[in-house]
């Protein structure tokens, strides 16, 4: 996407923060959307990213990174030790000197890369035109409910400084905008909703097989109360059938994972069930086409990349009815469970455990024709062309 000669008179800056950025991958999906962001927005915008320099969970920073600003692209990008005051003066002492036509912060909670700069916009330390707020599904009533008392607690000061400043509000689909809606009452009329539009997700050119084993099930995902693994693991306890269920991804909460652990050793004979690890992010598309169902019994996804992941390696999606993807993994092959309950998703799993050597290859094919109708389809706009387009139109 280029800027039009009129829009390029004027070179636009925007910083963006985000809690996890590359050459790290534990983030998840955050970490693709902002990299796709950067990757194709206009030539008259001026990107420096803020981040971390370290990945999620890691005590040790990135070789070489902590405290520089590194190329990526047009955009450069910052790599902070989030407690280090001398790294944090000399950046905003960097920025300071330049308006911001728009502050873009990713995630709502984080207290270096989200509360942090707000704070300092607040009390006007940088000069800031517009603040783009990317919840990233923390708004969802699933996330919500995950510290809720400390949330609803800061919600109100945190609304109370939101007022004060020029703030529109990106949703990834219809269905996080009314999130924001009800959980943000005066953003109702300020919110832009704009598709991450994945570029890097392959397409599939043919459907994997089944083979002779029983049923292979998997979670790829961060071991977290919001990924909600425990349930699954809850609910096999009482499968009868024979199936297979791997598990990979970054233990972030040890005390949850002890929880899992516990379900893990307590599951009857015929669960074979394997934590395999992490998986680097190159290594997932091939991972999935193994596996007849991924399983992602997720509190609230603002978007779900690992669910678009696992159609492209035509790999169903058996899932919580709280992402946006509903309707296409209803026509996908997979299944939605409305219900977070061990009791129906384990009669969904013996579902799946029994199904026939035909009809998991017929689900593999629904998924990878799903996965199409998406690609095609897909939103392809960029969220920071989108808002600095309306903010120097006034």
């Amino acid at each position: 996407m280029h800027a039009r000669p009129s829009e390029a008179a004027h070179v636009k800056f925007a910083v963006i923060t985000c809690g996890t950025f590359e050459p790290g991958f534990r983030g998840g999906g955050p970490i693709r959307s902002v990299s796709q962001i950067i990757d194709t927005v206009s030539d008259g915008v001026d990107v420096r990213l803020l981040t971390s320099d370290r990945d999620l969970g890691d005590s040790a920073p990135y070789p070489g990174l902590s405290g520089r600003t590194v190329q990526r692209g047009s955009a450069s990008v910052t790599y902070l030790r989030k407690h280090s005051a001398r790294q944090w003066f000399r950046f905003v002492r960097e920025v300071r000197g330049r308006r911001i036509d728009l502050l873009y912060l990713n995630g709502l909670w984080q207290p270096w890369f989200s509360q942090l700069p707000l704070l300092l916009t607040f009390l006007h330390v940088l000069d800031v035109r517009t603040v783009l707020i990317a919840p990233r599904g923390e708004l969802s009533p699933g996330a919500l409910e995950l510290k809720s008392l400390k949330k609803r607690a800061a919600l109100p000061a945190l609304r109370f400084v939101l007022r004060r400043l020029n703030v529109r509000w990106h949703a990834s689909t219809a269905l996080e905008a009314e999130e924001i809606r009800r959980a943000i009452p005066e953003a109702e009329q300020r919110i832009v909703v704009a598709g991450v539009g994945i570029v890097d997700v392959q397409v599939p050119s043919a459907v994997v097989e089944p083979n002779d084993l029983p049923p292979r099930l998997v979670f790829i995902g961060r071991i977290s109360p919001k990924k909600n693994l425990g349930l699954v693991l809850g609910a096999l306890a009482s499968v009868d059938a024979e199936l297979i269920f791997d598990i990979y991804g970054p233990i972030e909460d040890e005390r949850y994972w002890s929880v899992c652990r516990s379900r893990l050793a307590a599951l009857p004979l015929n669960i074979a069930a394997t934590y395999r690890g992490e998986l680097a992010p190159a290594d997932v598309p091939r991972t999935f086409a193994r596996y007849d169902a991924f399983v992602f019994p997720t509190r609230g996804e603002n978007f779900g990349h690992v669910i678009v992941e696992s159609l492209a390696a035509s790999c169903p999606v058996i899932c919580s009815d709280r992402t946006p993807w509903t309707a296409l993994l209803d026509a996908g092959g997979g299944a939605v469970v409305a219900e977070l309950t061990t009791k129906k998703w384990g009669r969904v799993l013996e579902e799946w455990a029994r199904k026939p050597s035909g009809d998991l290859l017929k689900a593999r094919a629904a998924a990878r024709n799903a996965f199409l109708t998406w690609h095609d389809a897909r939103d392809r706009s960029n969220v920071l062309d989108l808002v600095l387009r309306e903010v120097w139109s006034h």
